[in-house]
């Protein structure tokens, strides 16, 4: 009985985790990368302009070269630009 309680749990693990990931997939599509309007340790990713390399490291408010994943027609409103 246990054994089987067990597989079942870790069956409702992982098709959790399969429906986890199309979500976030299809989110992600509905982003865009809004550079100059991350505040200093919340941007997304690396600077475009090799400053650093990780999300998390920016310096500076509002940097031009640093990015944050806003949803799509949000960005321009927040100040910033959508870099093609």
């Amino acid at each position: 009985m246990k054994s089987n309680l067990s597989r079942r749990a870790l069956i409702a693990v992982a098709l959790a985790g399969v429906v986890t990931t199309g979500i976030n997939a299809a989110h992600a599509e509905d982003n865009v990368r809004c550079f100059g309007i991350a505040k200093a340790g919340q941007n997304d990713c690396a600077s475009k302009t090799g400053v650093h390399s990780c999300a998390g490291e920016s310096k500076v408010d509002n940097d031009k070269g640093d990015f944050k994943n806003v949803p799509k027609g949000t960005c321009k409103k927040m100040g910033g630009t959508v870099e093609r």
